[in-house]
């Protein structure tokens, strides 16, 4: 019988491949896969100029140490299930992914409530720093802010 507690933690300078991962977590245990995919967008909110590109960098092993904790925590919470946690780090390209999150878990509930924890506490606490490329030339680096609940 297949684990339900299994966790693909990464930070990865090549592209996100969201399809790849949750076939590694799909099983006939697991009666939902939810997949997150955090992507780059033309516009900043509260910032008029065009973004061009995202740059990400990441201090490792406190960033994938955290990670590690999230998916601990998210099994904890809403398991079992399986989960992965995956972050780029170099430049990213309007429309690339930049964050992957992907659940595998008996049911859809759990599977949603899941991804929805691992994502916001991924965006506030992990060690990982995004800088706005402008289509200006200009860039600045931005915080992370944790999202208020639905």
């Amino acid at each position: 019988m297949p684990s339900h507690d299994r966790a693909l933690i990464a930070l990865s300078a090549e592209p996100l491949d969201a399809e790849a991962l949750a076939a590694q977590l799909a099983g006939p245990m697991h009666g939902a896969v939810v997949t997150f995919l955090g992507t780059t967008r033309a516009t900043s909110p509260g910032d008029p100029r065009p973004v061009a590109a995202l740059e990400y960098e990441a201090y490792a092993d406190l960033a994938l140490r955290e990670m590690e904790t999230i998916a601990g925590e998210t099994r904890a919470r809403y398991g079992p299930l399986e989960i992965a946690l995956v972050h780029r780090t170099g430049r990213v390209a309007l429309g690339e992914p930049s964050v992957a999150v992907v659940v595998a878990a008996p049911h859809r509930g759990a599977a949603f409530d899941a991804c929805r924890y691992a994502i916001d506490a991924l965006k506030s606490r992990v060690a990982v720093w995004k800088r706005e490329i402008y289509a200006d030339g200009g860039a600045a680096w931005i915080a992370n802010t944790p999202q208020e609940p639905c």
